[in-house]
């Protein structure tokens, strides 16, 4: 029974696992009954010890196709699942990518999806660009994605990536932060704007070799091509980027840089699971990565 209250809150307190605008969406759809009767309005008001029901459909699939393509689970349960995405895979199905990537793998490998939004698909909580390679989690049902996306919002899931870049960087440690938005001209690109969004970008010196330096950055915000932009327009583009910068690698590892993938790696992810753990996760450069820093050091 209930306290009573607006009908979409008290379902969400009966039912924290759906978000209250799906519940809005149940109740608008004719999933509610209030003492037995089918109610609509999501504000209708409830009153106190009336019995509250909402039928939850099962998730329906979505117009995605599951195929059969390899990726590298780092981590898996109930909830959420760890991936260590390899350089080249588009992570979400779009223009000139209807299939063939991570999402469209994600169907085939996770057999437990409950749904995110009652749609039978892996909840995207952040993404990485196709030439980036690394950790990215995803959410198997609204109350993981719901408990993933604050975290990813209020900046308390941290994330470090890993980046070769050709340039001399004006310390061995700074912060970068500016106002991102699309390029006025280039409509692919994005660039620093006093109309942008926030992004910050946290970077240190690992390693150096000459004019070739490995740059550690750690997210504070996440806006798309954060890193390639900041370090571009900090003299400092990356390796193999076609849009920011076009470095041209030294000669000795110009044959092992691919000009269409840049050297762009997420190395370290952690986050708060829903049932309160803290988890981090740390994946290796993967071998294309690895080969250019081996030459490099020899």
């Amino acid at each position: 029974m209930s306290r009573g209250g607006r009908l979409d809150v008290v379902l969400v307190e009966l039912f924290p696992e759906h978000s209250r605008s799906r519940i809005g969406a149940l109740v608008k759809d004719g999933h509610a009954r209030v003492d037995g009767v089918v109610v609509t309005r999501p504000s209708h008001k409830v009153p106190p010890g009336a019995v509250v029901e909402l039928d939850v459909p099962e998730a329906v699939p979505v117009g995605v196709v599951a195929q059969d393509l390899p990726i590298h689970i780092v981590y898996e349960d109930a909830d959420v699942a760890v991936i260590d995405k390899a350089p080249g895979l588009v992570v979400h199905p779009g223009a000139g990518h209807a299939d063939g990537t991570l999402v469209n793998a994600l169907l085939h490998h996770l057999d437990d999806l409950s749904g995110i939004g009652g749609e039978l698909r892996p909840g995207i909580v952040h993404r990485l660009d196709r030439g980036t390679s690394g950790l990215i989690v995803v959410a198997k049902n609204d109350q993981a994605h719901r408990h993933l996306a604050a975290q990813f919002a209020d900046h308390s899931a941290g994330r470090e990536y890993l980046a070769l870049v050709v340039g001399r960087p004006p310390a061995l440690s700074g912060t970068i932060r500016s106002f991102l938005a699309r390029h006025p001209r280039d409509r692919v690109r994005f660039a620093s704007a006093d109309d942008g969004r926030l992004a910050v970008t946290h970077w240190s010196v690992e390693r150096t070799w000459g004019t070739v330096v490995l740059v550690r950055c750690r997210l504070e915000t996440g806006r798309t091509h954060q890193i390639r932009v900041h370090l571009s327009e900090h003299g400092l583009p990356l390796l193999g980027d076609p849009l920011y910068g076009r470095a041209r690698p030294p000669a000795s590892i110009r044959d092992l840089v691919d000009p269409d993938r840049p050297l762009l790696h997420a190395e370290v992810l952690h986050f708060e699971h829903p049932d309160g753990r803290r988890l981090r996760f740390h994946a290796p450069c993967p071998a294309d990565f690895q080969a250019v820093l081996a030459v490099l050091d020899a």
